[in-house]
């Protein structure tokens, strides 16, 4: 597999308060990755860092060999697509003109079976002329995924394999859905792109991911398999519950959190 992000000591602070805290980080083409943590880990931070949106008080990010903020912004944006945690669009366009936004100014021509094939694995064909302010969050959501495949396409087709990144996809999706968007993730990492997606569902990331970064208190925590960091010690320690962490007929370990309780151990301590 071909490396196309590195992250070496990054590190954010604001004031006094420590965001990251020295991570290390490799993302290979044909790989999806998830980042898991409790709340205030630093997953969305450390994903905004690797797109280019904050820039690290110390460390490097380099992408495809080179510093990640050596590129320009029309450069990065074929090299990269992200898809941010909250995305609000209160002007009246309709889903097709919100997902056409993602091949920039190239001709409606040179793109439309990019936008129809984006539209139609969303399952939004019977949505691409209706008014993007007026749908659910779940669909708004969907939309801003298709936007975000034809901004990847675009740039995979001008400069190979590009990096996929995610910020809580699943958020708004139903249970269907959830599903639908990791798989199409994950099959886009199986056609080359290294995919990163923050997740909060635990089964999704060990179900779709081929490795996870555990995140705690702006530092990672751990890093590998699904079966080497979802464990019962690794969540007692980092979300402070105890879980029971079973295993499928296939091997796939997967939580109970119905006999979920809280855990007396203290989190990892917080890396200097």
């Amino acid at each position: 597999m071909t490396e196309l992000l590195t992250a070496s000591g990054v590190s954010l602070s604001i004031g006094r308060a420590a965001l990251l805290r020295h991570v290390d980080l490799s993302l290979n083409g044909g790989e999806m990755v998830a980042i898991v943590g409790p709340n205030g880990a630093g997953k969305s931070t450390l994903l905004r860092l690797l797109s280019a949106d904050l820039h690290p008080t110390r460390g490097s990010i380099v992408l495809k060999g080179r510093n990640i903020e050596a590129w320009s912004s029309a450069d990065l944006a074929l090299q990269r697509a992200m898809l941010s945690q909250h995305v609000s669009v209160s002007f009246p366009f309709t889903v097709e003109e919100v997902i056409r936004m993602g091949a920039g100014n190239r001709p409606h021509a040179a793109v439309q079976q990019l936008i129809d094939d984006a539209i139609a694995e969303v399952g939004l064909d019977a949505f691409r002329h209706r008014e993007l302010p007026t749908m659910s969050g779940g669909e708004q959501q969907r939309a801003h995924f298709a936007r975000i495949l034809v901004q990847l396409a675009c740039g995979e087709a001008a400069c190979g394999p590009g990096v996929l990144m995610l910020d809580e996809p699943t958020s708004s999706l139903d249970l269907r859905h959830q599903i639908a968007l990791v798989e199409t993730s994950k099959q886009r990492a199986r056609n080359g792109t290294a995919v990163i997606a923050v997740l909060h569902d635990l089964n999704l990331a060990i179900r779709f991911a081929d490795r996870i970064i555990v995140m705690c208190d702006g530092a990672v925590a751990a890093e590998g398999t699904p079966r080497e960091t979802i464990t019962s010690d690794i969540l007692r320690r980092v979300f402070h519950i105890d879980v029971p962490v079973a295993n499928s007929e296939h091997g796939i370990p997967y939580l109970l959190p119905q006999a979920m309780r809280a855990a007396r151990d203290p989190p990892f301590p917080m890396v200097d």
